[in-house]
């Protein structure tokens, strides 16, 4: 080991009962173990690519093999703010096609990096990431995506690509400044601190991320990925709270599997956007959000969307909005937030399952609706969602809920009879 430091309405009555459980305690203790881990220095040590597996389901098929990689490459941190962003880009290139970047320095990235482009690829991360908060660059900069008008500081892509942090690795996405900002300027579009687009086999483990400026991650156009051991933190230091900070959304994928992790927000836990289809979410501990939520779905006139066969399992909400909730918006444009409006897109859910779901003191245990982003329900009724809902099956959950909406704990909004089922 190397001792070098680098530089409508249906209500579900209470049956839950008043105790806290002990997961709370878990939670709380797990994010303080790792509280640690965010520090400007690093001690260089070597670590290699953990052997992950989906357990205990997968998403209905193996991972693709990934082979040993072959040579590695290193990057030597600039120091002193100075932007690592070209260098790691380097790296990169010089260790495509089987090779591993390894990144054991305090770096920071203040240039919008493309790596869409990487063949049979390891990136370990025993280091850390920070992006710069030079906002203005960012705006101008960061990757553009359609969909509700999101960024990203980075993209990775390709096809098989592991990313690891072996317990220790941070990306700090420096989402204060973002925050603040915010608070003065509504309509700011926010970068995203990891995605992975169009992604064909790969994993994304043991890596502890904090201060999104908008969502952790997007897995975007990607299949067959594997994200477990991930470690999410979102905490405002002054009275500008948390924006956003989904831990995971996935769109437009297919086979994919999140397993083994805490995470602490302050918007959904997951979220299945369009188009995410064999999805598995498991041994996830949540503290703070909106949720393991199926949507939001129907933004968009003209776009079907798609979410079918999701099986979320033996997982813990604690101190939500929601714990299983699905969210479609209705067959009528509706304003929700500045950044953040639609309605009249079609579309199905379908097959989705929440199993053994511990709920602790979260406001709803069940949420349904089909009139998201409207409040007017008349509006709803008038022109119903164009999404159905089917197959939905909610097992073996129990818990406690706060007392908000005591005595009830779940709620049903259906725009009309005959979108759902």
């Amino acid at each position: 080991m190397f001792q070098q430091v680098c530089r409508k309405t249906v209500r579900i009555h209470k049956m839950f009962g008043k105790a806290i459980g002990a997961t709370a305690i878990t939670i709380l203790a797990a994010l303080a173990a790792t509280a640690s881990a965010v520090d400007a220095h690093r001690v260089k040590f070597p670590i290699s690519r953990p052997n992950i597996r989906p357990i205990p389901h997968n998403s209905g098929r193996h991972q693709p093999p990934s082979p040993p990689r072959t040579k590695k490459c290193s990057v030597t941190a600039l120091g002193g703010g100075k932007d690592d962003g070209p260098q790691i880009l380097d790296a990169f290139r010089r260790c495509n096609h089987g090779g591993t970047v390894v990144l054991d320095c305090a770096y920071t990235i203040g240039t919008a990096l493309d790596l869409t482009f990487l063949d049979s690829v390891d990136v370990a991360l025993s280091g850390s990431i920070t992006f710069t908060n030079d906002i203005d660059y960012w705006v101008a900069n960061a990757f553009q995506y359609n969909f509700q008008t999101s960024r990203a500081f980075w993209r990775l892509g390709g096809k098989d690509v592991n990313f690891y942090g072996g317990g220790v690795g941070v990306i700090d996405g420096q989402g204060q400044a973002w925050w603040d900002a915010f608070a003065k300027n509504s309509s700011l579009l926010r970068p995203i601190s990891l995605v992975l687009d169009g992604l064909q086999g790969g994993s994304v483990s043991g890596i502890h991320m904090t201060n999104p400026p908008n969502w952790f991650n997007l897995i975007a156009n990607s299949s067959d990925i594997l994200v477990s051991d991930m470690v999410l933190t979102a905490k405002s230091a002054n009275s500008n709270p948390v924006k956003n900070s989904d831990g995971w959304d996935t769109y437009r994928s297919d086979h994919v599997v999140i397993q083994n992790s805490v995470i602490d927000n302050t918007d959904d836990c997951v979220s299945f956007k369009p188009n995410s289809t064999n999805v598995v979410v498991q041994g996830l501990k949540c503290n703070g959000s909106h949720g393991i939520s199926v949507g939001s779905l129907g933004q968009y006139l003209g776009e079907y969307d798609i979410v079918e066969n999701v099986y979320i399992y033996n997982n813990t909400m604690s101190n939500a909005s929601d714990a299983a909730r699905i969210k479609v918006w209705p067959g009528v444009h509706s304003d929700f937030e500045p950044i953040l409006s639609g309605g009249g897109g079609s579309g199905y859910v379908k097959n989705v399952t929440y199993e053994r779901y511990e709920s602790i003191n979260n406001d709803w245990a069940i949420e349904v609706n089909q009139c998201y982003g409207q409040s007017n329900e008349t509006l709803c009724e008038l022109y119903p969602s164009n999404m159905t809902i089917s197959d939905i099956y909610f097992i073996d959950m129990w818990g406690t809920t706060s007392s908000k909406y005591d005595p009830d704990v779940g709620t049903l909004v259906c725009s009309s009879p005959q979108v759902s089922f």
